[in-house]
C-alpha cells in the first residue's frame, strides 16, 4: 500500500497510508546502502510502498522518485549528507536578528540550496519585538537587500502564550502562506519553529525551548523531522535546529546563478564560467563595486565559493 513518511527516527518510520491508516514500518535492508554519500535512505515527505503482512512488522519495500529534496551536511567536516525532507512545496527559514542571531551566511546557504533543488524559499524573520532602534538600522539594510533581490520575506513576532492578541494576528497573517502546501520549517534552535507550528496546528503540541544564557543560542527541543497536518490540506514538516548548513558538491561557476541579484549581470561577464572573484571584465564584480550588489551578499558568495573549491 502507498503512503507518505511522516516521521523518521532512524530505525522506525511512521507512514500515513492512502487508506487513512498510520503504520509503523521498518526499512528493507537493501535500501540502506543503495546510494552512497547519504546518511538516511528514507526521509520525511518520501512517498513509499509498504508491505503489510498479517503476522510480521510492516516494511517499506519501495521509495518513489522525489520531485525535490533539501540536504544538509551530516557534520561540518563530514563528506556525507542528510536528506532533511523531500517533496516540498516551500521551505520556510525561521531567522532571528537577536536571541539567537541568524547569520546572513546561513541564510544565503539556505537560499542557494533551495535554488539548486527547485524549492520555493521563504525567509521569516521572527522576534521583531526584541529589536531596538540601533538594531533596526542594520536589520533594515538586510531586509531591504533580500526583498529587492526578489526573495519572499515576512517579519513577525511569534509568542507562545494562549489567546495573545499578537498570536491571533500572526496566525491570521501566516495562514495563507501555508494553505494547501507541504512546507518545511528550517532554522537554528530557539528561533521559533515549534512556536509557529503550534500556532498553525495546535494538535502538534511541540515543546518550546529556552535560550541559553551563556551563548544566547537555542536549546534543542525537536530531535527528528516530523510532518504534521490539519484538516485544511496544510502539511508542515518540523525539523531539528541546525548549527551548520553545508552544500552538496556543485560546479563552482554555477553558484552565481543561485544569487538572484547576480543573474542580471552574469550574461555581461566576459567568460561563460566566470566565478566573479578576480576575473577581468566581470559584470558582477563591477556591479558590486558600484554598490548595485550589497557587500554582505557578495562576501557570503565568496565564502561559499571558497568552501566549494576546497571540498
Amino acid at each position: 500500500m502507498r503512503g507518505v513518511v511522516a516521521k523518521s527516527t532512524g530505525s522506525w518510520y511512521e507512514v500515513w497510508l492512502d487508506d487513512g491508516q498510520i503504520s509503523q514500518c521498518r526499512l528493507r535492508g537493501k535500501f540502506r546502502l543503495k546510494k552512497s554519500g547519504l546518511t538516511n535512505p528514507v526521509a520525511v515527505g518520501d512517498w513509499v510502498e509498504v508491505d503489510l503482512p498479517d503476522t510480521t512488522e510492516a516494511v517499506i519495500v519501495k521509495i518513489y522518485e522525489r520531485k525535490n529534496y533539501l540536504l544538509r551536511k551530516a557534520t561540518k567536516m563530514s563528506s556525507q549528507f542528510q536528506i532533511v525532507a523531500s517533496n516540498i512545496d516551500q521551505a520556510v527559514l525561521i531567522a532571528t536578528y537577536k536571541s539567537p542571531r541568524t547569520s546572513t551566511g546561513f541564510i544565503d546557504r539556505f537560499l542557494v540550496t533551495c535554488r539548486l533543488y527547485r524549492i520555493e524559499p521563504v525567509i521569516l524573520f521572527n522576534k521583531m519585538d526584541l529589536m531596538g532602534d540601533e538594531d533596526m538600522a542594520e536589520f533594515s539594510e538586510i531586509l531591504g537587500t533580500y526583498m529587492s533581490a526578489g526573495y519572499k520575506v515576512i517579519c513577525t513576532s511569534l509568542v507562545s502564550s494562549d489567546n495573545n492578541e499578537q498570536e491571533v494576528e500572526a496566525e491570521h497573517e501566516l495562514s495563507n502562506l501555508f494553505h494547501e502546501k507541504t512546507s518545511l520549517l528550517f532554522g537554528h534552535s530557539g528561533v521559533g519553529k515549534s512556536t509557529l507550528l503550534n500556532l498553525l496546528i495546535p494538535s502538534a503540541e511541540q515543546s518550546i525551548g529556552d535560550i541559553s544564557d551563556v551563548h544566547s543560542k537555542g536549546k534543542h527541543t525537536t530531535t527528528f523531522a516530523q510532518m504534521f497536518k490539519d484538516g485544511n490540506g496544510n502539511h508542515i514538516i518540523d525539523t531539528p535546529g541546525v548549527k551548520e548548513f553545508g552544500l552538496e558538491e556543485m560546479e563552482a561557476w554555477k553558484l552565481g546563478h543561485c544569487f538572484n541579484e547576480f543573474e542580471r549581470y552574469i550574461p555581461e561577464c566576459k567568460y561563460n564560467t566566470c566565478l566573479h572573484k578576480n576575473e577581468p571584465k566581470c559584470a558582477v564584480i563591477q556591479a558590486y563595486c558600484e554598490d548595485e550588489i550589497s557587500e554582505f551578499r557578495y562576501l557570503n558568495y565568496l565564502n561559499i565559493l571558497e568552501d566549494l573549491q576546497n571540498e
